[in-house]
């Protein structure tokens, strides 16, 4: 059960495993990432090192929530019939398109995050998913 503000959300519990495993490996490359960003930044990059660590962990939250928020609507999708299904994926599609537009937005407006990590950070979820799926197939 994933509490997301006053509703309690009830998953699968093998998609609830997934989206909690992939979180924890953000998670965890999220931390190793911001402290490279941290140590780093300003000499490989030139970048001032606290507005793109901001940026980044602004990007990784975001993302990570995206992914929730599709975990969801694909638990919600499955039960309903095809068409009603079609138009509600779609419309869940752009929703998250829309808020990734926004926060990119914010990132550009705002001086105090940098819009290059933001956009590392929206990445975030798919690197670690590229990895791991590459890792899988070669032990398997």
């Amino acid at each position: 059960m994933i509490v997301v503000g006053a509703k309690i959300i009830v998953m699968d519990a093998k998609t609830k495993k997934t989206v909690i495993d992939l979180a924890k490996v953000v998670i965890i490359f999220d931390i190793v990432a911001s402290i490279v960003i941290f140590l780093f930044a300003e000499d490989i990059t030139g970048r001032k090192a606290i507005p793109l660590l901001l940026g980044f962990d602004f990007g990784s939250l975001i993302t990570l929530l995206m992914f929730l928020e599709l975990a969801l609507t694909l638990e919600k999708a499955v039960k309903m019939e095809k068409d009603r299904a079609n138009a509600y994926t779609a419309g869940k599609y752009y929703f998250r398109v829309l808020i990734y537009g926004i926060v990119i937005f914010i990132s550009i407006k705002a001086d105090y995050i940098d819009v290059i990590g933001t956009v590392v950070g929206l990445l975030s979820v798919k690197v670690i998913i590229y990895i791991k799926h590459i890792i899988f197939k070669k032990n398997s």
